[in-house]
């Protein structure tokens, strides 16, 4: 039985490696979302911490192209690699504490899962959570059966390493200390000094990141603090709880939610094999996660992505309880969540299914950029002075896209006078640029009279269409139009300035 169980494991781990090398060649095919060029600018500009989030990602992404070069593949290759150790782990923990048939059955649905094919391609900081958050459940799991110091402490390293990804991941500590109180089997071991070297060794890690930002006024915290709510008055509504919803739906694919929700629930009924003390452990690592953010919900906007680690112990779990007793529904499950995957896997970079550029938000978010690039380039050669025109944004967005795809890479800015602040606060002041030309795109072409207000005069803005082709086409299709100025002596006013007798959260004291 345990041999069969081993080589289940092995077929599973290739089933993850071959997906794993698919999304590494597939990585290169398409051009750098904003926030992926953003996540590649810290890399630039190395510190213990970011105004919007965790600062591993920019460390991994230097790494990387400091090794491969900067291009798309390279920039992408940490979320590749973090994924599929992450789908790893889960495999491993399946076939340890299940069987080898779960540990395929998880394979199967992990790889299929949208969410997780996104996670596992774009240069964000979910895949390097997923990674944190898979890693830390094995090694939690493994510390609770075997009280080993080596798996208390490993345990401790996936959460620091974690917290250094996405600061999401301090969910994770209380749910796992949740299960050891309420665990017959386990709760002895919060009597041992064992776990507590964990965590402590877990906040070491992070304390660089602590300390950045007590020593920058907290922005990073007030700044997650305001996309969490903090900055509106404290009311309940369903206004978007039913967006997070259906965002989960179409990311995991509805079949796949729906075992979700399933295999968490029945564990809350406590129907389930009572000797199998990994369940309520999947559980307690898991779901806090979705059911923070839904109740969150009731207060303001959640981004699909934000529970998305809830989801790797419900696979495993879904795997456990659905793959052998309900067949008809896995193979429905799988069947779709592949097909929904592939189809948009495909879309990307060949796009067939007859959406209009507006429903089709790789096409706008994703393409043009080189040619953007290009174009500001071309612009900036044109001006009086070119190697004192520096080039912007309206967003940190357009910047960063900017940095990437002009030829020669140059350090760009983002005005944010009339945005938010962020993380090009940090690099740029107003006496770094003062009387310089510049070049700025933005998607509108009504911003001459914002940009009178930081510069002497602003020519009209000039258009750029973006197409694509379409297939059994023979005319491209229009994507959108953006917008390039050429602006004159800037006068100075990057950062942010809220409203007067403005409370908001993000204002710096």
């Amino acid at each position: 039985m345990l041999e069969d169980n081993s080589k289940y494991t092995r077929l599973a781990l290739a089933w993850i490696l071959g997906w794993t090398i698919f999304r590494l060649v597939y990585s290169a095919a398409f051009l750098l979302s904003p926030d992926e060029t953003n996540y590649w600018q810290w890399g630039r500009h190395l510190a213990w911490g970011y105004h919007d989030q965790a600062p591993l990602l920019g460390w991994a992404i230097r790494l990387s192209t400091e090794i491969f070069g900067v291009n798309e593949f390279a920039v992408r290759l940490p979320s590749v690699l973090s994924m599929g150790v992450a789908s790893a782990y889960l495999v491993l923990l399946a076939g340890r504490y299940f069987s080898g048939r779960v540990a395929v059955a998880t394979a199967l649905l992990t790889q299929g899962v949208l969410e997780f094919n996104v996670g596992g391609l774009l240069a964000t900081c979910d895949g390097l959570q997923a990674m944190a958050w898979a890693g830390a459940t094995w090694h939690g799991a493994r510390a609770c059966e075997d009280h080993e110091w080596k798996q208390w402490l490993s345990t401790g390293f996936w959460f620091g390493f974690g917290l250094l990804s996405k600061f999401t991941m301090v969910i994770f500590g209380p749910g796992l200390l949740i299960y050891m109180i309420f665990s017959k089997e386990h709760r002895g071991r919060l009597a041992s000094i064992k776990p507590y070297a964990g965590v402590v060794f877990g906040l070491l890690m992070f304390a660089p990141v602590l300390y950045w930002n007590a020593a920058h006024g907290w922005n990073s915290a007030r700044h997650v603090a305001y996309i969490g709510g903090a900055g509106e008055s404290f009311t309940l509504h369903f206004k978007y709880f039913g967006d997070l919803m259906g965002s989960q739906a179409a990311l995991l694919s509805p079949l796949v939610f729906i075992l979700a929700l399933w295999a968490w629930i029945r564990v809350i009924k406590r129907d389930y094999n009572r000797r199998k003390w990994i369940i309520p452990l999947l559980f307690w690592t898991s779901f806090p996660m979705f059911a923070g953010f839904t109740l969150l919900s009731f207060h303001t906007r959640i981004y699909g992505n934000w529970p998305g680690a809830a989801y790797l112990g419900a696979c495993v779990l879904a795997a456990a309880f659905f793959s052998n007793a309900k067949p008809r529904l896995w193979k429905w499950t799988l069947g779709i969540s592949y097909a929904f995957t592939i189809l948009v896997l495909v879309q990307v970079v060949f796009p067939i299914l007859p959406l209009s550029p507006e429903l089709d938000r790789p096409a706008t978010e994703l393409g043009g950029w080189d040619e953007i690039g290009e174009k500001a380039a071309a612009m900036q050669a044109e001006m009086p002075d070119p190697d004192n025109t520096f080039l912007f944004g309206f967003r940190y967005q357009e910047a960063s896209e900017l940095a990437f795809y002009v030829p020669g890479r140059p350090e760009t800015v983002s005005i944010n006078k009339w945005k938010r602040p962020n993380v090009y606060d940090y690099w740029w002041k107003d006496e770094d640029l003062l009387g310089m030309d510049a070049i700025g795109v933005s998607r509108h072409d009504n911003e001459v009279k914002k940009l009178r207000k930081v510069f002497e005069s602003v020519s009209a803005p000039v258009p750029l269409e973006l197409y694509r082709k379409k297939p059994f086409k023979a005319e491209p299709e229009l994507v959108r139009t953006v917008y390039l100025y050429k602006a004159y002596g800037f006068k100075g006013g990057l950062r942010w300035e809220p409203p007067k007798g403005s409370k908001d959260i993000r204002k710096s004291s």
